[in-house]
Formats: C-alpha cells, structure tokens, sequence
C-alpha cells in the first residue's frame, strides 16, 4: 500500500509539472482574438417585390434595403480552449424592415489534433453546402448574395447541429463530412431533433504556381412541418396568418384542385409539409501569377442548384391543418461570377444568377439578375465597393439597384477560407 501510494504521488508530481498553465489555474492558456466586421451602405432601389412567387424567407432574401443600412456587422470572439478545443462565438447585426436586430449566427465548439484527419464541430454554425454558404456575407466579393442563394437558402444556411469532417492525407485536397441540424432555419422548417442533414465532398488542386482550383458536391435533405417557418430565429412561427384563407370553401380540397394546374399560388413558406431536397455543385479557379494574389489576380466561380421539393401546400382551418395542393415538383438555379484585381488597390466583378422555378410559383417565367462590380481597396482590411445591379427578380418588374458598401476589419481576423 505504501509503495503503490509513492507511485501515485510521484506520478503526481510529474504530472503536475508538464500539465500546462490552464489546466493549474483554471483559466484558458490561450487569448482569444475580438473582432468586429463593419458592413454600413447605401442602396437606391424599389421595393422587394419577391422571387418569382417562390416561398422564401423574404427578411434574408430581398438583399440590401433602400437608403442608408447598416446590414450583418459582426462581433466575433474566437480562441482555443486547450490544446484539445477551439470555439468560436459570433453575433451579427441585420437590418430587416428599417429594424436592426441581433443575430447568433455562429456559437460551436470543434476538435483540434484528432487523429487520421479528422474533425467535429458542435453547436451553431454555417453549413458546409456548396461554395460561399460557409463563409461569412462580408468576404463576398459582390454587396448581397447571389439571385440563387436569396432564394434556396435564405443568403446562408446556418444551424444548431454536430459536423464530422475528414481531409484524406492525399496531394490532391479531399474532404469528406456529413453534418446533422436541427432543422430550426430557412430553409429548414422541422419540429424534431435532427430536421436536416447534409453530405458533401471537396476537392482541390493546384495547376503549376499560379493556378489552383476546388469543386465541392452536396445533398442537404430537410424537413418541412406546416405552421414552422424556419427563418433565422425572428419568431415568425406565431406571426403567420391564415385568416385570409379560412374562406376557402371545402370543394378547395377536392382532388381535382391538387394538381399543378392550380394558377393562384398564395401560399408561403410557413404553408408547406413535406421534404425539399437540395443538390449543389460549385466550382472554383483562381489566378495569380507565382501565386500571389496581391497584385494580379482573376477568379471565376459558379454554383448549381437542384431542390427537389414532395409534399403538400395547405391551410390552417379551425385550429387543424388542411391539405390544399399536392407538390411534387423542382426547382433549379445557378450563378456564374468573375473577378478581376488588376493592382493591390483595385479589382471588378461581374455576376449573372438565373432561377428556374416550377410552373406552380411562376408559371414558366425564370427571376435572373446581373452585377456590376468595382472594389477600391485601401488596405486588406477595408473596402469600398459600388455595385450596379440589374434585378428583374419578378414577371414585369425591372429595377436597377445601385449600392455603395464599406467593410473594416477591426481586431484580429481570421484568414479567409479559399
């Protein structure tokens, strides 16, 4: 007993000495990095009219609000917990109806050093669907998201769920994840634990010194439960009114009323039961000579959307929910942009995004916009962009957008993901 008791005490002693500074203090050993993202505007349009009547999120998919904005500022707060753990905390200010509102947009926790290239991350975070959803609205290259991401998703996906990640130990990038949601958000609209999964694949590779490339596959499956709207935590579940609907004489219901031949689509994103199924592709190819992008640089990127959507639209009718219109159709949608640094100060973009939507919510017509881009930087860590912006978004309803942006950097910031 006395010699096992010496043991123990020595192996004490030893641990003690190599454990390091947080774990004998209690604190954390690492500082964390405060940042804040400064995204103020002006914009000189008309009224957000919608997307081809399609079921949105309207407070995320109208793009930047007429007059002055100041639209998704952050405040972030990232550090390592121990050699084992980093965490990341990021609030956002948005801007919806002349309102400014708070946002949790990010709160997880992820692993460091497992073994075989391997990673999860829990808590709240941006999906890892197609090629700009993961990354933050600020380091786009344009002043709002493109026509296709409005629409499918809101401007971003982000969730309450777990990430299991793995990078193959290759000289070609390959990167493997499945992720689990809650399904709380656009497009999301679930009432169970896990309402939305999503699986994907990235590959990369570089093409002698100045030219590298990445292409990324996706398929997110959501839920869809009707009276849950699933649009960024703005409580909008209680606020949707059916009584314009209870009206509705109960031949509505006949089965010669559930087809796609239904030409007064009323119903809204709240409306929908059943499954929506979103296929992405994206694809993107950088320049810069002997790889350094601060001089001369060209980018040009695209994405490809295919929601394949199975259930019904319906009411709320004396407190119970009735079937109106059978839905079992798809819609698709794609962008293509270019971007062109021709000095360490100065870059230019354009972009064309083009939706497809079934004929339920548009009857044949196709919501499509062009972006016109220049970026006057004075450093890396602020950018004055002006942005003209031709939005024929609905059938007969053209507008030409045009909007002047700042982003700053304040604090420590992260480096951008490619």
């Amino acid at each position: 007993m006395k010699k096992h008791a010496i043991s123990v005490a020595v192996a004490c002693a030893i641990f003690g000495a190599a454990a390091p500074v947080y774990a004998q203090t209690g604190q954390s050993g690492f500082n964390p990095n405060i940042s804040a993202v400064i995204n103020v505007g002006y914009t000189d349009r008309s009224d957000f009219e919608g997307i081809g009547n399609l079921p949105i999120d309207e407070e995320h998919a109208g793009g930047p609000d007429e007059g002055f904005w100041v639209d998704h500022t952050e405040l972030a707060l990232s550090a390592a917990f121990d050699d084992m753990f980093y965490g990341k905390v990021t609030t956002v200010l948005a801007e919806h109806d002349d309102e400014t509102e708070v946002e949790l947009e990010e709160a997880f926790v992820q692993t460091m050093g497992m073994p075989y290239g391997l990673s999860v991350r829990g808590g709240r975070f941006l999906s890892n669907i197609g090629y700009l959803n993961s990354k933050h609205m600020h380091t786009d290259s344009f002043v709002d998201r493109p026509l296709v991401y409005r629409a499918f998703v809101g401007s971003h996906y982000y969730d309450d769920g777990v990430r299991l990640n793995w990078v193959a130990p290759t000289d070609t990038y390959i990167e493997l994840g499945v992720e689990g949601f809650k399904g709380g958000q656009f497009p999301a609209a679930a009432d169970s634990s896990i309402g939305a999964t999503n699986l994907y694949a990235k590959f990369g590779g570089d093409i002698g010194d100045s030219q590298s490339w990445q292409a990324g596959l996706a398929w997110l499956s959501t839920e869809h439960v009707f009276g849950e709207c699933g649009t960024h935590d703005h409580g909008h579940d209680d606020e949707h009114d059916h009584e314009d609907h209870d009206e509705h004489e109960e031949d509505h219901h006949d089965e010669e009323h559930h087809d796609e031949d239904h030409h007064e689509f009323e119903f809204g994103a709240c409306d929908f039961d059943g499954d929506k199924d979103f296929y992405i592709a994206d694809f993107v190819w950088k320049w810069a000579p002997g790889g350094n992008y601060k001089y001369q640089s060209l980018t040009l990127q695209g994405e490809y959307f295919y929601v394949d959507e199975d259930g019904w639209y319906g009411h709320e009718h004396e407190g119970e929910y009735e079937q109106e219109l059978r839905h079992d159709d798809s819609n698709s949608g794609w962008y293509v942009s270019g971007v062109y640094r021709w000095s360490p100060n100065w870059s230019a973009g354009v972009r064309y995004s083009e939706i497809d939507p079934a004929d339920v919510y548009s009857e044949g017509y196709k919501p499509k916009a062009t972006d016109l881009m220049l970026d006057w930087n004075y450093s890396h860590f602020a950018t004055v962009r002006v942005q003209y912006t031709r939005d024929e978004s609905m059938e007969d309803l053209e507008d030409d957008i045009f909007s002047i942006q700042f982003v700053g950097t304040l604090g420590a910031h992260g480096a951008h993901l490619y």
